[in-house]
């Protein structure tokens, strides 16, 4: 199966138990791990670490079990960066966009699926991007 990559807000869900988005960021984790790999990089770790003191207190919430880790592709942050002046072109905000685009074309560029609950701007700007949220 195809491996997936998973957005931050779907972890920190988990992580902090959301009282919206648990129920269905944990289970569609659960899912998928039981039949295909469940990947993060260097940006969702970043963004997930805000809610950690230490690096050992995330290591332990991040589980290499579960999630491999893998950079991010030069070729994405190409994409990435493409993609974003797309964004800025047609009247985007500078604020704190640019690791959704470093995810989105993580994503693209592996071949994975995206597991995110922030569909949108990944399906504009990466149109091919297979893309599991709720509906």
């Amino acid at each position: 199966m195809i491996p997936f990559l998973v957005d931050s807000n779907v972890l920190l869900d988990v992580i902090s138990q959301d009282p919206i988005w648990f129920d269905w960021s944990a289970e569609v984790l659960q899912t998928s791990a039981n039949f295909t790999r469940l990947v993060i990089n260097p940006v969702i770790f970043a963004e997930v670490s805000i809610r950690f003191s230490t690096i050992e207190e995330l290591e332990g919430a991040l589980p290499a079990g579960l999630l491999e880790r893998e950079p991010i592709p030069f070729e994405a942050a190409f994409l990435a960066g493409k993609c974003f002046m797309e964004y800025r072109k047609k009247g985007g905000m500078r604020v704190s966009t640019l690791p959704d685009f470093f995810i989105g074309a993580h994503a693209a560029v592996a071949g994975y699926r995206l597991i995110t609950r922030d569909a949108a701007r990944y399906r504009t700007y990466f149109p091919k991007l297979d893309v599991l949220a709720p509906e």
